[in-house]
């Protein structure tokens, strides 16, 4: 404990640098919250240690505040090694934590205001996104930066809404929830099989010795994996710990949440973007103080303010959403095993289709396998065959009075027929959003490009736009080319053109489309699952969104448009991502008491990953794929560090990468690459370029990055990102 007039240094959130000193104005402790001043702007930090800058005392400023709350030890230790990992500034890092604007500040008095639920006014897709945003925050009143911000709509949309009394003035003071501790109580009504109860007795144990371990929960969809880990959540919660269950996406909890309530009987508390400012900062401090215990949440929740953590269990480890790549990039599941191996407790990892670098530490004894290898209830796994394109090639339909050119083979829509015979459901996969990703002139050869990303525009007939998937403009749709006056033509296929032949070939079938821009909150999946459940849907056609999670105990066929899509990717892990996706897919089929089946449209029926997911070989097919990665020295048996260098003019980008290159080091162990313009060279009009260092799996890289890049001044218009192990070569 520091004495009040000790000086300390303060790691401040926000702050690129390793803090600096200020003098206290109350006792505190290493960890302690503190306000301060920076530029004569208020900021918050944690004391860091015994202030080190050896300035003169007229010079060292005072806290503002000493704050009644602070961090572990074992947070700041974790804190520190994930700024040396990831080369993220360790007052970024805390900025990943002190992500509540005013957290130690009165909440400001705005208006607020409520959905009016009985409100006769007609239901456009800005008002329903609107309710979404409501419901999501369990109908509090909401500031109008929140419902925009949260609903994705204009200024315009609320305050017409405001005025037509869709939304009604609800007072004027953000309130402040003081949560009270929720009490979990286990129904008893879930009876594990011998394979899922051996797995939770060695979780359990793990759990009651308190100390740090990772368990892949190895199970093939379906099987149980989530009432396992629920028991292991049980078990830490019992002890007086805290659980953090972690999803790659909060669309998920759509039926999980009722799982959870069903077996607990209460919900846990839900932390994802898509909350209002007070909520984010009301289950904060709930955290902070320990009244809320079990937390459902996608990344960003494990930089909540834990106090005593017991568990972690992150579901869908294998998923590519836990990579971040936008303040910072780190990967949540690593980040997750980090914590929690300092702060010793378990870890749980729960996936039909684990990565390949948890795999490899299942090889070397780091982590324990608990395999699931039956599908809970005696549900049987789908039979999956290919469709080979090559003999079976689409034929045309007739759409809008004219001929079309068809994607769906004979035997894929012989199949749907049959499905939809028997009542049953049927699901199509594919993974390309909107109606056509090109739009040409077949004349001169004009595309339809973003003005501000080297990348072309996608055409999304729902709302009657070109739509850039990188940085979100949109364009209305020329008919005519630009450039020569020719008629434009569509080329390529998205899922609203699939939905199109569907129409046209099984016009009494009632279809729904799923996609990120179309379900874009919790309760829009929610509606879906139930219209699904319900059986008022009978053929739901979807991108990767679909291939998560959900449990559609009618849904027998699943179809997959193009299972060539991501097989020939440049990046060394896109057979692996491939395979874990359509294994994911063709798991949300025959889930219940009738058989499923999965079929495949191919050119490509003999490639590996195809005939892995076909014969269910999926260990050989990951053996295998890893023995090539052992061969290049790729993760995870070696590293890489990516350097993305972005500037807003290219002749600043050019002369400081050629300044990066001139001085770039000679590595023991370890090569640098580059620089070459990035994969997608312009993302909102700021020029890339990359550097790639790759070394060995034991090399010191990052301290030798670091070394180097410190070489270089860095001028104010440039931003570099530094990427450990990236997955996107973009």
């Amino acid at each position: 404990m520091f004495n009040s007039g000790t000086v300390v240094k303060v790691l401040i959130s926000n702050i690129p640098n390793g803090g600096y000193d200020y003098r206290l104005t109350a006792p505190a402790d290493i960890g302690t919250f503190v306000s301060v001043r920076v530029m004569n702007r208020p900021c918050v930090g944690v004391v860091w240690g015994i202030g080190d800058s050896n300035l003169p005392d007229e010079k060292i400023r005072d806290v503002s505040a000493v704050h009644d709350a602070k961090l572990n030890i074992t947070d700041l230790q974790w804190i520190k090694r994930m700024a040396d990992w990831t080369l993220i500034p360790a007052g970024m890092v805390l900025r990943l934590i002190i992500n509540i604007p005013d957290a130690f500040l009165p909440p400001r008095m705005e208006a607020l205001y409520s959905f009016n639920f009985d409100s006769d006014t007609r239901m456009t897709q800005n008002r329903l996104a609107v309710m979404d945003a409501f419901s999501s925050n369990d109908n509090d009143p909401m500031t109008v930066s929140d419902i925009q911000n949260i609903a994705h709509v204009s200024a315009a949309v609320v305050r017409t809404m405001i005025k037509n009394g869709t939304l009604i003035p609800a007072g004027e003071q953000v309130k402040t929830k003081q949560y009270e501790p929720r009490i979990y109580q286990d129904s008893g009504d879930i009876v594990l099989n011998s394979e899922q109860q051996n797995a939770a007795d060695v979780i359990g144990r793990a759990i009651d010795n308190g100390v740090f371990s990772v368990h892949l929960l190895d199970g093939i969809t379906g099987s149980g994996k989530t009432q396992v880990y629920f028991d292991a959540a049980w078990r830490a919660y019992k002890k007086g710990k805290s659980v953090l269950l972690m999803m790659p996406e909060i669309a998920l909890t759509a039926q999980f949440m009722s799982r959870f309530e069903s077996r607990f009987g209460a919900p846990p508390v839900v932390w994802h973007s898509n909350l209002t400012a007070a909520r984010r900062r009301d289950i904060w401090h709930g955290v902070l103080s320990g009244k809320i215990k079990m937390v459902v949440g996608t990344r960003s929740a494990l930089f909540l303010p834990w106090g005593d953590l017991g568990l972690i269990v992150i579901d869908e480890e294998h998923d590519t959403s836990y990579k971040q790549e936008d303040m910072g990039n780190y990967h949540a599941r690593d980040m997750a095993i980090l914590r929690a191996k300092i702060a010793g407790f378990p870890v749980v990892l729960a996936s039909a289709t684990p990565a390949a670098e948890t795999i490899e530490n299942v090889n070397v004894g780091k982590y324990t396998r608990l395999k699931l290898t039956s599908r809970f209830g005696g549900a049987q796994m789908p039979t999956i065959t290919t469709i080979d394109l090559r003999e079976n090639r689409p034929t045309p339909y007739t759409a809008n009075d004219a001929e079309q050119t068809g994607f769906l083979s004979t035997p894929m829509c012989d199949a749907i027929s049959k499905t939809l015979a028997t009542g049953q459901q049927v699901m199509l996969f594919i993974n390309r959003r909107g109606f056509a990703p090109i739009v040409q002139c077949k004349k001169c050869g004009w595309t339809a490009t973003c003005p501000d990303c080297s990348v072309g525009m996608t055409y999304h007939k729902r709302v009657g736009k070109l739509l850039c998937h990188m940085c979100g403009r949109t364009a209305p749709l020329t008919k005519a080319c630009p450039e020569c006056g020719t008629d434009v033509s569509m080329r390529g296929v998205g899922l609203e053109k699939i939905q199109e032949e569907v129409n046209a070939r099984f016009p009494n079938a009632r279809t729904a489309l799923v996609s990120s821009d179309i379900i874009t909150s919790r309760q829009a999946l929610e509606r879906l699952v139930h219209k699904m459940e319900n059986g008022e849907i009978d053929i739901v056609i979807g991108t990767q969104i679909l291939a998560k999670g959900h449990h559609f105990p009618n849904l027998t066929l699943v179809g997959v448009v193009d299972a060539d899509m991501g097989l020939f990717g440049t990046d060394f892990r896109a057979a692996e991502h491939t395979f874990q996706q359509l294994f994911q897919v063709a798991g949300r089929a025959g889930r219940g008491s009738t058989p499923g089946r999965v079929l495949m449209q191919t050119y490509q029926p003999d490639h590996p990953v195809l005939t892995a997911i076909c014969s269910g070989a999926r260990d050989e097919f990951m053996a295998g794929d890893m023995a090539g990665r052992r061969a290049a020295k790729m993760p995870p048996y070696g590293q890489l560090i990516a350097i993305i260098v972005e500037g807003e003019r290219e002749a600043t980008l050019m002369k400081y990468c050629n300044d990066l290159a001139a001085a770039a080091p000679t590595l023991n162990g370890a090569k640098i690459m580059g620089p070459i313009a990035a994969q997608i060279y312009q993302i909102r009009n700021w020029y890339r370029m990359r550097f790639l260092v790759a070394g060995g799996a034991t090399a010191a890289l990052q301290p030798a990055v670091a070394h180097w890049l410190g070489k270089v001044k860095q001028p104010a218009n440039i931003r570099v990102k530094i990427d450990v192990n990236p997955i996107n070569f973009m």
